[in-house]
């Protein structure tokens, strides 16, 4: 819940400029990044209506994840105003969340959507298009020399934008080791952290994130309340 304090920001949000297979990105502290030359926002992982999944397995969780991510969501598209909007899987924690949506949150994605692009791509937990909301649905999405999907390629895959993985990375802060999410990239491909307001995370030395980058080249951009902390792979905490 680490990024609904970032709700409370008085200053101006310090981002981080990036850049993948040589484009340039912007990584925000919400977790979203803004690509200038497209004018395209990326979220991933959104997980809606997750505490809903969870009850209807009986494990009861505080149902307000999708009205908070959703004010996230309203928050960082009001700071970029995009022309497109590509949420990279995951943007629905089971294939039921999308119709157990409330009509008041419908209303609000609907609104978001309006007058623009909107793509949601493909994920493990929502592999079929969202019924009833704005947007088109896609396996992948290619975009001005970028490939956007939802799990990251075995194989090399210069340019590539995917979710999936939730990194997360540890760093000293202060004197204390603080574990954070982050952007992921060694400048060749990006792994975007999670946007939800219920998601986990995964180390970047997690056996999933092995052979996916140069670790001599990677930098965790790491998400704090009020910035973006770029940080060498090398100066991250074991």
């Amino acid at each position: 819940m680490a990024a609904l304090k970032a709700l409370g920001q008085e200053r101006e949000p310090v981002t981080a400029a990036i850049e993948v297979a040589g484009v340039e990105a912007v990584a925000d502290p919400l977790g979203a990044l803004y690509l200038p030359a497209s004018r395209a926002l990326v979220v991933a992982d959104l997980h809606l209506e997750k505490s809903a999944a969870f009850a209807r397995r009986g494990m009861l969780l505080p149902p307000y994840d999708t009205a908070a991510t959703l004010t996230l969501l309203e928050a960082v598209i009001a700071r970029y105003a995009p022309a497109v909007v590509i949420s990279l899987g995951d943007s629905f924690h089971d294939a039921l969340g999308a119709a157990a949506m409330s009509a008041s949150e419908r209303d609000r994605l609907d609104a978001l959507a309006a007058g623009r692009d909107w793509l949601w791509i493909a994920g493990n937990h929502d592999p079929d298009a969202p019924s009833n909301l704005a947007g088109q649905a896609a396996d992948a999405l290619e975009l001005c020399g970028l490939i956007f999907r939802h799990e990251p390629s075995a194989d090399p895959a210069p340019g590539e934008i995917a979710g999936h993985l939730h990194p997360a990375a540890r760093v000293m802060r202060r004197g204390r080791s603080v574990r954070r999410a982050c952007f992921a990239t060694d400048g060749i491909r990006l792994v975007m952290p999670a946007f939800g307001v219920l998601a986990g995370g995964l180390d970047l030395s997690h056996p999933a994130m092995r052979g996916l980058f140069d670790r001599k080249s990677l930098c965790a951009h790491v998400l704090g309340r009020e910035r973006v902390y770029s940080v060498p792979h090398a100066r991250l905490c074991a």
